[in-house]
Formats: structure tokens, sequence, C-alpha cells
């Protein structure tokens, strides 16, 4: 028997989806709103959640990472009264079961149903407890959470893996921890940052040369690619390949075979590839940026690392392993934190994800070097100016207003969404001014999927 959250803002509708959760034999409970649905994921481990799309309080389509990631981390079954493709592929995206228009055929929901519990079912039953190496890697939020899982996964398969994630997010970490983790630990991991290669020795960089095959080639080489043979080779910033590059490199990837520049031989080379990119390579491939039989191969295990924003839980942790860290590089004794440090630190939004957060933490131990304590004030100014301008009244200092609005100041994360979604929506608007209307054109520019361009504008009613 399993116990299913029914969120839908029409009466009518959940008495009837009750009645056949019911008649198969489960557990059911209903909740008018997004708000009220997630309180209830809260307080209780759901097994199921049938979700409206259209709700008083919300888009359901944008809370199904939250609904996932809740108590019991149930499966999610999406229903909406108007049929969306990008609707449906955003569901899908995100992790939902299925995606089933309204009126849905009793029998077809119930049919989605059954297979959504036997899934979840047979997962729990054959799920092993995941352990892997972390590395330097640091956090212990769900977000970090699921991607360790998803790297002990890739780590015991030979295959392909695609990490993707902003600027900053700990990619090459991953990358690392997934060949540490996998059969091929003890041979090479080669990192090559794509972004770096000079156009004109790309290939004699990756593929390697033989002697005299272009002037100032004195001896063999034989490239990064065959370095790591029997190894790992780690592509970092892959969508910065040129498109001759990329050309070749599929053809290496897919006979495991080197043919240096200027040889007229192949050489065999057994490597694992990992690549990383912070670009949407689907929307590169389709606008003939990015070569989409190369996308195929490299992305046969996905993993997407999430933004600093997204796991605010984990500053404390991260930003006492970089204390750590600093302190013994620099022979110094650990110095003690106050709580006004690390309160400043989780109310910063953090554009430039951990990397910033390590420079950031570092300043302030410079800055602190013959103190025994962190304050908040030894913290880079940039971060303590964004704060007194969006928490502080200007002219004031942060324990003044502190103290003297601590009752009437909103929820940290109302303000930070309120903010972040003002400047989407100023940002949306001039993107479609600048591509003149044009989808195709915006999403370029905007470097964003279709489906996610039409998520947003129509999140924020832009036409």
């Amino acid at each position: 028997m399993a116990d299913i959250l029914i969120i839908d803002d029409e009466e009518s509708v959940c008495r009837i989806f009750s009645r056949a959760v019911t008649q198969m034999g489960h557990r059911s409970e209903q909740a008018m709103s997004l708000g009220d649905g997630l309180q209830r994921l809260k307080k209780k481990a759901f097994d199921l959640v049938l979700l409206d799309v259209r709700l008083p309080d919300g888009n359901g389509l944008e809370a199904v990472d939250d609904i996932i990631a809740s108590t019991g981390n149930p499966e999610v079954i999406i229903i909406t009264g108007q049929g969306d493709p990008d609707g449906a592929e955003l569901a899908t995206r995100s992790g939902a079961w299925a995606y089933v228009e309204k009126p849905p055929a009793m029998d077809q929901l119930s049919l989605h149903i059954a297979r959504a519990l036997q899934y979840r079912d047979q997962k729990a039953r054959a799920r092993q407890p995941v352990v892997m190496k972390r590395g330097n890697i640091v956090g212990s939020s769900p977000a970090v959470t699921a991607c360790l899982e998803q790297g002990a996964l890739a780590a015991a398969a030979d295959v392909n893996v695609l990490i993707t994630g902003e600027t900053g997010t700990g990619k090459e970490l991953f990358a690392r921890a997934i060949h540490d983790n996998s059969r091929r630990a003890s041979q090479a991991f080669v990192p090559v940052d794509c972004a770096a290669l000079p156009e004109t020795l790309a290939e004699s960089v990756l593929f390697g040369h033989v002697k005299g095959s272009f002037t100032g080639a004195d001896k063999d080489q034989r490239g990064l690619v065959r370095e790591a043979d029997g190894g790992t080779l780690f592509l970092d910033e892959v969508g910065e390949m040129s498109p001759e590059l990329q050309k070749n490199f599929l053809r290496t990837l897919q006979e495991k075979r080197v043919r240096p520049v200027g040889s007229v031989k192949e050489v065999g080379c057994d490597f694992r590839l990992i690549a990383a990119t912070n670009r949407d390579l689907e929307s590169m491939a389709a606008g003939s940026r990015f070569r989409s039989d190369l996308l195929y191969r490299i992305r046969t295990v996905s993993i997407e690392l999430p933004p600093l924003c997204k796991r605010l839980e984990d500053i404390r942790e991260l930003s006492v392993y970089f204390i750590k860290q600093f302190c013994l590089r620099e022979n110094i004794e650990v110095k003690s934190v106050s709580p006004d440090f690390f309160d400043m630190l989780a109310a910063y939004p953090w554009p430039g994800n951990v990397r910033e957060l390590m420079g950031a933490v570092e300043g302030a131990l410079s800055a602190a070097r013959y103190e025994p304590v962190l304050y908040s004030r030894h913290i880079p100014e940039n971060i303590r100016v964004h704060q007194a301008r969006n928490v502080v009244g200007e002219g004031r200092s942060v324990a003044d207003d502190v103290a003297d609005t601590a009752n009437r100041l909103p929820p940290l994360q109302d303000v930070r969404e309120k903010a972040l979604a003002e400047a989407e929506k100023r940002y949306l608007q001039d993107l479609m001014r600048a591509a003149k209307g044009d989808i195709s054109g915006a999403c370029k520019i905007a470097d964003l999927s279709r489906s996610r361009l039409y998520t947003l504008l129509k999140k924020y009613d832009i036409r």
C-alpha cells in the first residue's frame, strides 16, 4: 500500500483521483494549492505525487525538483489541462514519471500509477549502498548527495560522462572523483582545457605528432589522448572545441584509435572520456555550433552540478574546510569563526559559486592573519557592500540594521527569489527586444534551450 499525494486546485478532480487511488488499494491525501502540497511533503514521506501544472499559487512544473527532493523522494506524475510540448519536455528533464493531459482515461492513469510504484519498489529493492571516495568534494546537501550517487553509478560503469554546471561548481573535482572510484583509478587522469588549446596546434596537442611533421616538430610527441591510455581523459570546456577538432575527435572516440599529425598509421588507445561544460550543448547542436553526433557520444551519462545558491546549507561546511586548508598551508593556527561570518556568507548569491566562496574565505583569512577569530568585517569588501545594499538601509552598519529590523525583515529566501525574478524578467524583456521576437535568435544570444526559454517567457508573461 502506497501513500499518494494529489495536488490540484479542483475539488472534483481531487475526489475522482482519490477514488481511483483508493480502488487500487492505496492511501491518498489532497492539497488544493502548491504551498499546501509542499508543506505536506515536508511533514510526511509520500511514494507518489499527482501534480497539476496550473495552481493558484504557482506552476507545478517549477516545483518538480523540490518535490522529488522532499522527504521520501516520491515519484511524480504531471496532470495538466493544457497540453504543452515544452512543458512535457521540462517535466521529463526534471525527473517526472509521466505527463498526462486532462481529463485522463482512468485506466490510463491507473496504469501510470501502477508502473511508477512498481518502478519505485524495484529501485528500492535493487539499491545498494553507494560508497564513493569524495576526494575534495565537500557538502552534505541533497543536491550534492544526488550528484555523488550519480557519480558513483557512473564510476562503476566504464561509460562516457558529461558533467554540466555553472563556472566554479566543481566539475573537475567530480571528474576526478569518478576516475578515482573507477577501475581505471591506478592509471592516469589527464585534464585538457579545450578553451586553452591553440587552434593551430590543437590536433598535435591532443593526438600527438611525428618528427618533421611541421616546423618545430623536432621529435615525436604522444599527445594527451595517448597519455590517457588505460586511464581517463577529461575534456574541460568541451563546447569550445573547433568544428574541425570535433570531427577528428569523434572518430578517435568511436574507434579508440589515434592518428598522430604527420603519420599514416593509427595507434590504439583505450581511454575513458569525461567531458565538462558550462554551456548548453543541446542548444549549440541545434544551432550547428556543436556536432550532435559528438554530443550523443559524450553524453552517455549526464550529471548536472547545482550552483552554490541551490545548496546554501553547504556554505558552513565548505567554509570550515577552506579555513582548515588555508591555515594548514600557511602553517598558522586554525581560527575560530563568529556566527555573523557564516550569516553574511549565507546571504550572498555567489555568482562565482564554490570557487568564489573559496576566494572570499581565503581573503578573509588573509585580512585576519594575526587575529584569532574571523568576523564578518574580515569578508572581502564587495560581499559586505552587497549585503549592505540589499539588507541594510544606506549609511547604516550591518549590526545597527539587524538590531533595528530583525522583527520586520522578510525571509532571506523571499528577498533572494524576488531580486532574481526581477532581474530575470528585465533580462528576458531586453533579450526579446534584441532578438526582435525571434525565438531561435534569442536562444542563441542567451545560450538557452528552446524549452527553457519558453518556460521563462511563460513564467513572466512575456510575449
